[in-house]
């Protein structure tokens, strides 16, 4: 089996169906794995959800939560001004005009509290079962010689399969800084990897144990697909930024 493996859609609807396409995913026959963080910032969070809930519902997909779905869901279910304001801080105004189909013409030092607080109540109606599904999304996912999650693991816990959320979605330099010290690669989103190896490709560490592979497409870069294949090799596909292609039929 294929494995293809993305981070970090954040919104870039159309950069994510031209690379499934420049990949020539097919559903049928290839395991999609997907590592978090599938709102805030691009233009289409709204859309990006859809499609990956439609995908695993018909071909169960694997859909690992990162760090921007649990401030969406945290700002969204919960009336806690610091939730609001992190979640706006990183991108929460743009997921939520793409959610009441909006152009984002406010700034975020200028909001309507009053307005704002109406539209969470309006999306927590309306979409509650996105904020679900995000909600019960897995941490991680364990594979024969590879480990995929959104942030890294803990080289500090003995058993990193016991570290906290927050390492699992949070996680930085102290995890792709140092050894893993495990057997298997660990496959990570989260830290683009233009600050791993300034540029924005697939970012192999030399030691073996950890791949990376946010290409940065909400900060302008690209959106990269990790391929496993069957015998073991691996493969990189990417898109630029403003890339588009048809979605592919699911």
């Amino acid at each position: 089996m294929r494995r293809c493996v993305i981070s970090d859609i954040h919104g870039c609807y159309d950069e994510f169906n031209a690379l499934l396409t420049l990949a020539d995913y097919n559903p049928q026959q290839d395991e999609l794995i997907l590592l978090g963080d599938y709102v805030d910032r691009g233009p289409s969070s709204k859309q990006v959800m859809e499609q990956i809930m439609q995908l695993q519902q018909q071909h169960d997909i694997m859909v690992i939560k990162g760090n921007h779905d649990a401030m969406m869901v945290k700002a969204l279910t919960q009336d806690v001004e610091q939730y609001d304001q992190h979640w706006i801080r990183n991108g929460g105004l743009q997921t939520m005009a793409s959610y009441l189909d909006l152009e984002l013409t406010y700034d975020e030092q200028q909001i309507d509290w009053e307005a704002y607080a109406e539209a969470k109540k309006w999306i927590r109606t309306h979409y509650e079962h996105h904020l679900r599904f995000l909600e019960q999304l897995p941490l991680v996912y364990e594979i024969p010689g590879y480990i995929f999650v959104h942030a890294g693991i803990n080289p500090d816990i003995e058993d990193w399969r016991s570290q906290s959320e927050r390492d699992f979605i949070w996680i930085r330099e102290s995890f792709y800084s140092r050894p893993t010290t495990i057997r298997e690669t660990v496959v990570f989103g989260h830290t683009p990897v233009k600050h791993l190896h300034d540029e924005t490709g697939i970012w192999f560490d030399p030691s073996g144990d950890k791949i990376g592979i946010d290409g940065g497409c909400a900060y302008g870069a690209q959106l990269n697909l990790l391929e496993i294949s069957e015998d073991g090799s691996l493969q990189t596909f990417f898109v630029q930024q403003g890339q588009s292609a048809e979605e592919p039929e699911i």
